[in-house]
């Protein structure tokens, strides 16, 4: 007869806000939920400040060619589409982690067309799955976060 082994630490998810606190997935939710809030508005912000860094250097020689507008024009557009892609994982993180994987998915091919960023897309391939989990685990904890704050 088999028995279901269970930890002494693990809160059943039907305990609510409470007891979703201590659950290690949760926690993981939290933390994939404030960055990917944070970082998109952030990255965003700067597009119109390079603080961080002139991000125009980002935009690969091609699409430069076949815009109607500057590369720094363009950079203004992603810094506003970045920080809509924060604000949609603030208020509905099921659908804005989703969308910020997606738009990372699109910076990684923009970035494989520059040489020498090769390093940058791999990074931000991490972002995208990191991103992925956070959809992922906002359809168990997505409610139960906006409860509680």
């Amino acid at each position: 007869m088999a028995h279901a082994i269970q930890s002494g630490n693990a809160a059943p998810a039907s305990t609510g806000y409470s007891g979703a606190m201590v659950r290690p997935a949760y926690q993981a939710y939290v933390v994939l939920y404030t960055g990917f809030v944070a970082l998109p508005i952030v990255a965003g912000l700067d597009k119109f400040f390079h603080l961080l860094v002139n991000w125009d250097q980002y935009l690969a020689p091609v699409v430069t060619q076949v815009l109607p507008v500057t590369a720094h024009q363009f950079m203004l557009v992603v810094g506003v589409i970045e920080i809509i892609a924060g604000l949609l994982v603030a208020f509905k993180p099921q659908l804005g982690a989703y969308v910020v994987a997606l738009w990372l998915w699109g910076i990684i091919v923009n970035l494989l067309l520059v040489p020498g960023f090769y390093d940058i897309a791999l990074r931000d391939f991490g972002l995208s799955l990191g991103a992925l989990a956070l959809a992922r685990l906002s359809h168990e904890f997505g409610d139960i976060w906006r409860a509680g704050s």
